[in-house]
């Protein structure tokens, strides 16, 4: 070899090919597949230019879920060393989500546009422009960025905001027989709460899990790693967890221990009489006295709190929760709610969660679980399905021997399927809740064994006529507009759900929000919306039924007030579930809302406390402040008896025998405390 030629081999086994303005390297590419619920739903593909100095990444990412499609396209130009230049995103993110964002960096400013409205800022010294969980690649570019400037513990991001990326160690998965070592990493500000996720050692992002912009779990994995996605999640849980666990032993105002409450008036809401200054004693996780100060002997290691003027309420159930990021942990508790149904999750996630919270070692609220099951369909979730009796009695027998105490069928199951289902579960002590599924009624559903159902809608569709019950749209929103509640068909469904006993969560505070006039700021509704997390903010406040359809939709949603009214009266159990929405604040909207409808304040405080405890069978273990029940209540400021707002006064929440302060909990996850 000619001593040239030997140089130039020379140079390029040491510096990489960009260096070489004539020789430059070629593009990067790569593929995710995107998962809901650990359900393959997408795909997202990327590839990486380089030319001279600059990379010029561009991005397609689509995925569909349940029916509706999710596209979204990507274009981020940075530096050959990961400083960004340009970036555009537009699409979806989610099937009820919008985004339209274009940043220019020039000169030291950023020129923002979002939608229609135009910015211009300084860029700080070290930045990155992102916005959102997705697409993945670009956030495999934020964490390049991130590791070839200095790793900071804060980093300012465009359009607004900053992420925190923290290095929680080695991993090593299971790819194709072999063993593979990835870096896992938190990061927290793209999404509401925190996302983990892994980097290999050729620096390429392998993993994701995450949000999306309505909440549910969203997982995306590099092609190779797809065999380890069970492992990506359940690491992902269990870790996040930790974090909170660290975090919460440091909240300001937390105390363990035997304590006593002295002098707030304990409400009883299995209807007998208030205690007027009154004293509580709480012991080992349970209450160990209760009644008249000058009756209850306080023991000498108890920790005398003060409550005079204050009141107690039992802590407050969700009986519709999707426990679907460790953040709803503080934010139920910061609420005043110490115990949460969870009616459909990952089975890797939630198990992790459950028995990190129930066990003391992790914040959040007791848990209940559902375990979700669906059939093949259009419009299926999640992994867990039942196309024929032998799944059915695979699952629940799984979901039974994994301590969940329900099965939530969702919307695919065929009705064969769900008389098994229920049969199964009845026989292993579960009951079962749920959707309707498509082709069937609510009579149908009990009749084949259900015991509870999720959705007031579902009993609405009874008073539609049947060709009309199974649309979407104007059509049926118009007929529910004209439903009569007193008619024939009200007052059969009303009937036959109180000979059945069924347990109707109705989630009104969910419709609320869906059926809103665009033109009616979402405030209005609900004023805890000004106190969330920013990265929330957005999602909540955008939507709304058009000008046109709007007074149809307000008749509507007062169909559905009397129709949960109706079901109370004639004896029907109803128990508050939010199914999310406005997180920590939705539980109050929910219970405000049954008095709406025609509850006493008393009756709509036992929706959210003895109800579901003993639709769920533990009544002797929770619902009430009663001797030996679990240490689970709520100091209120202000009576909710006199007026049911007050539940939002919570002054402090004890959780399984632990006080917190609720406005620690709320700064903990990036709320507003008032």
């Amino acid at each position: 070899m000619k001593p040239l030629h030997r140089v130039f081999v020379l140079l390029l086994l040491f510096f990489p090919a960009a260096a070489f303005g004539h020789n430059s390297p070629q593009a990067e590419t790569g593929k995710f597949r995107l998962h809901k619920f650990e359900q393959a739903i997408g795909e997202e593909d990327y590839t990486i230019t380089p030319a001279g100095q600059t990379l010029t990444l561009k991005d397609d990412f689509k995925f569909t879920d349940r029916g509706s499609t999710v596209p979204l396209s990507a274009t981020l130009a940075t530096s050959d060393s990961f400083a960004p230049e340009s970036f555009t995103i537009k699409g979806k993110t989610s099937r009820i989500s919008d985004i339209d964002t274009e940043i220019m960096i020039a000169d030291g400013k950023a020129s923002i546009r979002q939608g229609k409205s135009t910015s211009t800022t300084a860029t700080p010294p070290t930045f990155f422009t992102i916005s959102g969980y997705a697409p993945v690649a670009v956030q495999m570019e934020m964490m390049r960025y991130w590791r070839a400037h200095g790793q900071p513990a804060e980093m300012p991001t465009l359009p607004l905001g900053a992420v925190k990326i923290q290095d929680r160690g080695a991993e090593t998965v299971q790819v194709n027989g072999r063993d593979v070592q990835v870096e896992r990493y938190t990061v927290q500000g793209l999404i509401w709460g925190m996302e983990t996720l892994w980097m290999d050692n050729a620096n390429n992002l392998a993993a994701l899990v995450s949000t999306d912009a309505e909440f549910d779990h969203f997982e995306a994995v590099r092609e190779e790693y797809e065999p380890a996605l069970a492992k990506f999640v359940a690491s992902s849980a269990k870790d996040e967890m930790a974090f909170l666990g660290e975090m919460s032993k440091s909240l300001p105002g937390r105390r363990t221990g035997t304590m006593a409450f002295v002098g707030a008036t304990v409400i009883d809401v299995n209807g007998g009489p208030s205690i007027p200054n009154a004293t509580v004693v709480t012991s080992g996780g349970k209450i160990a006295a209760v009644g008249p100060s000058d009756h209850v002997k306080i023991p000498t290691d108890a920790q005398r709190i003060d409550v005079k003027g204050k009141y107690i309420i039992p802590g407050l159930w969700d009986m519709h929760a999707h426990y679907e990021q460790v953040e709803w942990g503080p934010i139920y508790l910061a609420a005043g709610v110490t115990t949460v149904r969870d009616v459909g999750n990952e089975y890797d996630f939630i198990t992790q969660v459950r028995d990190a919270v129930n066990s003391g070692k992790a914040l959040g609220p007791h848990m209940l679980l559902a375990g979700i099951v669906d059939g093949d369909g259009p419009y299926a979730l999640g992994i867990t399905r039942v196309n024929s009796p032998e799944d059915a009695q695979k699952w629940v027998s799984r979901y039974h021997d994994s301590g969940f105490q329900q099965i939530k069928i969702y919307s695919s199951v065929k009705e064969e399927n769900v008389k098994a289902i229920c049969a199964d579960a009845h026989k292993l002590g579960m009951t079962v809740t749920g959707h309707i599924p498509i082709g069937m009624n609510a009579y149908q559903g009990v009749n084949d064994g259900m015991d509870m159902i999720n959705h007031i809608s579902y009993i609405a569709d009874l008073l539609l006529p049947k060709d009309i019950a199974a649309k979407r749209g104007l059509e049926k929103l118009k007929a529910m507009a004209d439903v009569d509640v007193n008619s024939e068909q009200g007052k059969q469904a009303v009937a036959f759900f109180k000979e059945h006993a069924t347990v109707i969560d109705p989630t009104v505070a969910l419709f609320e929000m869906e059926f809103r006039p665009a033109d009616v700021p979402a405030e209005k509704l609900e004023p805890g919306i000004a106190r969330v997390a920013p990265q929330l903010r957005e999602q909540l406040v955008s939507g709304g039924i058009p000008p046109e359809p709007a007074p149809l939709a307000q008749k509507s949603f007062q169909h559905l007030l009397e129709i949960i009214g109706a079901l109370h009266k004639g004896g029907v159990p109803i128990v508050a579930g939010t199914d999310q929405a406005v997180p920590g604040f939705s539980v109050d909207r929910e219970i405000e809302l049954y008095q709406q409808a025609g509850f006493t304040p008393l009756e709509a405080l036992q929706a959210a406390t003895i109800v579901p405890a003993r639709a769920m069978k533990v009544e002797s273990e929770s619902g009430g402040i009663e001797v030996g029940k679990r240490a689970d209540l709520d100091v209120l400021d202000a009576n909710p008896l006199d007026n049911i707002h007050n539940i939002r006064t919570v002054r402090a929440v004890l959780a399984d025998g632990v006080l917190y302060d609720p406005k620690p909990l709320w700064e903990s996850v990036g709320f507003k405390p008032e």
